[in-house]
């Protein structure tokens, strides 16, 4: 388990990823399912105060620039980059595609998702129109004339469309389109039939058939001040055969009519997702939460063995929370244990029985825990590194409980050399069921376990000091049992032992028998016997 051969597997995984994306010789990936994204401002993306939760990037899911963002680290028009917001703009919020793109993946799990984004807001759909574009944005207000302009100077959206369309279609294959868009067009007798030409005018120029790519549209905001339109959304299935609506009952404005909520984008998300599986003739997974690995939750106080990480989940719930209990960096184990195999999270042989190993950055793991009383409670782990930059934090709840703990390099430089590091002291934790999460915040740490132990039982010991010619040394109190009762220093075991006799909350914890050990050393090997 060296350092080398840790490089070696994320090395050759980045380069077949390289070679993925950027092989100019590949032919498209029919894995790659791509779909383009247009409308107004709640395709666009209206929402600006979203979370780490929508931040979260999908690993397979990307988005195809059609604006230069290099502040977002997209400054290439037509290049893949991760999908995240803003996707359509470099100064939007949260968009029905974000969902959209991750719910579609997690129902194809062997797809990666594409997503081609051009959206103007307060924009009419004669933007979208190659005939009438021009004559529209000649009497347009400038704000809108600028907005146009992120699509290239001329602000002919539907050619960024097809510019960055065709460069696509050498990745991957377009599968279909979804669209939001109306609020503006309130008063306009034949919106049907321009939208209609748009979907057409696509077909055409990208080579596609309509049998072949479906179209779902959006409805309006529920209730709001244009919910009416949503009736001639869904009259667009007289004009396009290939089509389906996303509902948007349930979801309400943010306060101005017109633009939904950072959870009505969420749930947009999945419903478009929804119409498109059933066009495309796939069942949308059905959401299903994780549950324990044993089929129980894990107590605390007690010990969270870290390759008993719960059985993941299925899908996203309606608010984008996944019901995944793990993040691995790819689908392979790398370790050398069968255990857990289905899952690709890298366990070995190594610690008291198996241990996780070649972590990266990034990934996490989660638990389903039982804290029986509230309390503050005292954790350790054990753990392993090569080198000296390893590191993990930890969470319940999604709240961090801990800094990032760094992880000190065993002294043979072993990953295999494992020791009891305290992690934290005095976490206060409430009772009931919690969900504890283990991030890797620096790459090849490897762990065994991790122990909460309730810091009101635990011996005050650890401030004593004996008067004596020895050197001190550490030492801790264990049960029969092998609860670990406290930590002291000492100058020897002999006064160590003397110290543990004559303390009454010691005999009243353990019932006069003990065992004290040395840190460091591997046996508990001083058995002391007190009875009152």
């Amino acid at each position: 388990m060296s350092f080398k051969k840790l490089i070696g597997v994320a090395g050759v995984a980045a380069g077949l990823f390289m070679f993925a994306v950027t092989g100019a010789s590949a032919a498209p990936d029919p894995n790659f399912h791509i779909y383009i994204a247009y409308g107004q401002s709640n395709m666009e993306g209206n929402a600006r105060n979203f979370t780490d939760v929508d931040k979260k990037e999908h690993p397979r899911v990307k988005m195809f620039a059609t604006t230069s963002c290099p502040s977002l680290g997209r400054p290439t028009v037509g290049e893949v980059y991760p999908a995240v917001p803003p996707m359509f703009k470099c100064g939007e919020g949260l968009s029905v595609a974000d969902w959209f793109g991750r719910h579609m993946a997690d129902s194809l799990p062997d797809v990666t998702i594409g997503i081609i984004p051009v959206a103007q807001g307060g924009t009419s759909i004669r933007l979208f129109d190659p005939d009438d574009y021009k004559n529209y944005l000649n009497s347009a207000e400038s704000w809108l004339k600028n907005g146009a302009k992120a699509y290239g100077d001329d602000g002919n959206a539907m050619g960024r469309i097809i510019e960055v369309a065709k460069k696509a279609q050498e990745k991957g294959v377009i599968k279909g389109i979804i669209f939001h868009q109306g609020e503006t067009d309130g008063g306009m007798s034949n919106w049907e039939q321009i939208v209609k030409k748009t979907y057409e005018y696509m077909l055409k120029q990208l080579g596609l058939n309509a049998e072949e790519t479906p179209f779902v549209a959006g409805e309006m905001v529920d209730g709001g001040s244009c919910a009416g339109f949503s009736s001639r959304v869904r009259g667009l299935s007289k004009y396009i055969a290939n089509f389906g609506v996303a509902s948007s009952k349930g979801y309400g404005s943010k306060g101005d009519g017109l633009h939904f909520t950072v959870e009505g984008y969420r749930g947009m998300g999945l419903r478009y997702a929804q119409e498109m599986l059933k066009l495309v003739n796939v069942a949308p997974v059905d959401p299903e939460p994780q549950e324990p690995f044993s089929g129980k939750a894990i107590e605390i106080p007690g010990k969270v063995e870290v390759e008993n990480f719960d059985k993941p989940g299925k899908g996203r719930n309606e608010d984008g929370t996944s019901n995944d209990s793990y993040s691995d960096q790819d689908s392979e184990n790398h370790g050398d244990s069968d255990y857990r195999k289905d899952t690709g999270v890298d366990l070995y042989k190594a610690g008291d029985g198996i241990a996780l190993g070649y972590t990266q950055a990034g990934e996490w793991l989660e638990y389903t825990v039982d804290v029986k009383a509230e309390s503050e409670y005292n954790i350790e782990a054990s753990v392993a590194a090569g080198n000296s930059t390893s590191a993990f934090k930890l969470y319940i709840d999604d709240k961090a409980i801990t800094d990032e703990v760094s992880v000190p390099q065993t002294a043979d430089n072993s990953w295999d050399t494992y020791k009891t590091i305290t992690v934290k002291e005095g976490v206060k934790l409430s009772a009931g069921k919690h969900v504890l999460k283990l991030e890797i915040t620096a790459n090849y740490v490897n762990l065994d376990w991790i122990q909460f132990t309730d810091a009101k039982e635990t011996i005050g010991l650890s401030k004593i000091r004996l008067d004596m010619t020895e050197a001190e040394s550490s030492f801790s109190v264990y049960s029969m049992q092998g609860k670990k009762l406290g930590t002291f220093t000492a100058r020897g075991m002999a006064d160590a032992m003397n110290l543990v006799k004559t303390d009454a909350k010691l005999r009243k914890q353990a019932q006069g028998v003990f065992f004290v050990r040395k840190d460091g050393a591997k046996l508990m090997s001083k058995k002391v016997v007190v009875y009152e």
